[in-house]
């Protein structure tokens, strides 16, 4: 199974559809709001080089933005 980690924001717009996406394929998720909490927003561009979100991370593989089609190859999901 996966470790997969979702760097978000609660009102970005990606970043919930991204999340609506994985819980669609029943795809376990962390969700952490790098909006309130410094120390995941720095872990986050460490992981990224960027402060866009999402950032998702699967397996140490980092996503940036919803791309649909990288999240279901690194997933293995159709």
């Amino acid at each position: 199974m996966s470790v997969v980690k979702v760097y978000s924001t609660p009102t970005c717009p990606y970043c919930i559809r991204a999340k609506e996406y994985l819980k669609s394929k029943n795809i376990d998720f962390q969700n952490i709001d790098v909006s309130s909490d410094e120390q995941a927003t720095e872990e986050m561009v460490k992981f990224s080089g960027q402060m866009g979100v999402p950032v998702i991370v699967i397996d140490n593989n980092v996503v940036v933005g919803f791309d649909r089609a990288k999240i279901n190859s690194l997933l293995n999901i159709s």
